[in-house]
């Protein structure tokens, strides 16, 4: 089939408006959040399951390599293509205007179709008293269920590990090229793909034909794992074999139309306890004590440094700004309207080159300081930050621990309004997309950001990083936060002007191995990281002819994983 014929089959299918080829809206849906870009034959936005089903068809029979993307809020670039390197046109299908979430059992399950949000999920969930496995991070940036489980994203929940579920609906393409749909969700949905996909769509299906298979909803040893803080490999990382099954970790090796999950109480009681010291020691040891000596994990950690602190206070204002002022939800309105404006001034030509984000930043200067002064004055005092969320008999313990260990121990903490609560963790979250606008802001005086989101094993004392000095000399900021019970650090970096990157990253990562961490650790490979052999042979399995984000974990682009001429089929070089 010639490209022009598929266009004009995906344009009858999804409809004119929803099939874009002009390359200035594809550019969106082409680019990474972070990083990673290429070009794309076409975006099409099928508004059901049904025409994601005809585009797949279409796709597969015009021997198309098909990347599957929600909201495309990956950090790695895993859902975008990469480079212009690939031996066949690449269809991107956006699935976020199928949006539906069902509930199971009073809310104690939900079914995501491939578009559905997080926060559209706590929206539904409230009512019930229950929330979503992750609740605040990648959902204030509008990141969607299906890609949580697709990558295994990790989250802040301490009590909850990263995202999974053994029950899915999906379409993979089989050895001999052809398009199977398997239904592993456990709900009785008819005989026919598009059958079982209109039922789907629109929940016609009754409350028997509802199953409960004894297959996991979300992951259900990582309560016991974290406690084990003397073993040596880390809590949760991606290349983990024991998280990868069919959707879960597929990193869109699989077009995954829903995804079924528990869900997880609200904890009635909540507090939330801002510690501040200078010494990283301490909070080893803190963490170590809470995960071994306390009856009730609390909820999360969020581990934020000074630099971070001050990062994110300037460069993440205006992001905290409308999250607070008007509610996470409307962080996808603002990209898309970013979007609008960025591509007409693009074609104007006279504006300067991201000029929504530097027009958001001077407008948050004339905002005053959004953060309360209990936090500030830490920020004076004490180089590391831990926000520590507990919930139910947690708060209690947590409350005599802390006012007996600081006893003896350097260091303070304060008991958080709910004000303040608010403040500290809505702080932490809107540090990721800091760094990046530290860089459109300063770019003149900047090189390339890099960045490594890694894994600690459990037994790991020397947590926080002490770069050599002839890699410090080369970086000119660094930013670094994470998940600090998990041991699973963001280290964001930007280099210093005319410095290797690439270079730089590679040695730090040496050391990494060196002491036995993983990475990366929650992001997935995307096009960043190499997939390590356990996602590599998974990835296969779930894909024989590489017809689905091909090239991802710098893997072959090529059809059924070909070689390229460098010998290894990836673009690493």
């Amino acid at each position: 089939m010639s490209t022009q014929a598929l266009i004009s089959q995906l344009q009858t299918i999804v409809g004119k408006k929803y099939a874009l080829t002009e390359s200035d809206r594809v550019a969106p849906y082409a680019t990474g959040f972070r990083l990673g870009g290429g070009s794309a034959l076409a975006v099409v936005r099928p508004g059901t399951l049904v025409e994601v089903w005809h585009c797949l068809q279409a796709c597969v029979k015009a021997d198309v390599i098909v990347i599957m993307q929600a909201a495309n809020t990956g950090l790695t670039g895993g859902s975008t293509p990469n480079g212009d390197d690939y031996d066949r046109p690449i269809v991107i299908i956006s699935t976020m205007r199928i949006d539906s979430i069902h509930l199971i059992d009073q809310g104690k399950q939900i079914v995501g179709l491939a578009g559905s949000t997080l926060f559209g999920l706590e929206d539904r969930l409230r009512p019930y008293g229950r929330e979503p496995h992750s609740v605040i991070g990648s959902s204030c940036i509008g990141a969607s269920i299906v890609g949580g489980i697709c990558n295994n994203s990790g989250g802040a929940l301490v009590q909850r590990g990263p995202a999974y579920t053994e029950m899915s609906i999906f379409a993979q393409i089989n050895a001999d090229g052809e398009l199977e749909l398997v239904n592993n969700l456990g709900i009785n949905l008819g005989d026919t793909p598009e059958e079982m996909l209109e039922n789907l769509q629109y929940e016609r299906y009754r409350a028997d034909d509802v199953q409960y298979p004894d297959l996991l909803g979300s992951d259900n040893e990582y309560n016991d794992r974290i406690r084990d803080i003397d073993a040596e490999t880390p809590s949760r990382y991606n290349n983990d074999g024991r998280r990868l099954h069919e959707a879960s970790g597929c990193a869109g090796k699989l077009a995954v139309f829903a995804v079924r999950m528990d869900t997880f109480e609200i904890p009635k009681k909540q507090q939330v306890f801002y510690v501040g010291t200078n010494d990283p020691a301490v909070m080893e040891q803190m963490r170590r004590d809470i995960l071994s000596t306390f009856k009730n994990l609390p909820i999360a950690g969020e581990y934020i440094h000074r630099t971070c602190y001050d990062v994110s206070k300037k460069y993440g204002k205006d992001s905290f700004i409308v999250i607070d002022k008007l509610g996470a939800s409307y962080m996808p309105k603002m990209f898309a309207i970013k979007r609008t404006v960025d591509r007409w001034t693009n074609k104007l030509g006279f504006l300067p080159k991201n000029f929504s984000d530097k027009m958001l930043q001077w407008m948050s200067y004339l905002w005053p300081n959004h953060l309360p002064a209990s936090m500030e004055e830490y920020r004076d005092r004490f180089e590391h930050h831990w926000i520590l969320e507990t919930g139910n008999e947690c708060v209690d313990e947590m409350r005599a621990y802390l006012n007996e260990f600081f006893k003896t121990n350097e260091g303070e903490y304060f008991e958080c309004t709910e004000r303040e609560a608010e403040q500290a963790i809505l702080h932490r979250f809107v540090a990721g997309g800091a760094i990046g606008r530290n860089k459109i802001m300063e770019g003149d005086k900047l090189g390339a950001v890099m960045t490594i989101d890694v894994a600690f094993p459990r037994n790991e004392r020397d947590w926080f990083e002490t770069l050599p000095q002839e890699l410090a000399d080369q970086i000119a900021v660094k930013v670094y936060y994470g998940h600090f019970f998990c041991h699973v650090m963001h280290q964001n970096y930007i280099m210093k002007p005319g410095v290797d990157a690439k270079a730089v990253k590679n040695q730090i990562l040496d050391t990494f191995d060196a002491r036995g961490a993983e990475y990366p650790a929650e992001h997935n490979v995307g096009h960043e990281y190499a997939a390590k052999e356990t996602l590599k042979e998974f990835y296969r399995s779930l894909d024989p002819t590489n017809g689905f984000n091909a090239g991802i974990g710098q893997t072959s682009k090529l059809k059924y994983w070909g070689e390229s001429s460098c010998g290894c089929g990836s673009d690493h070089h």
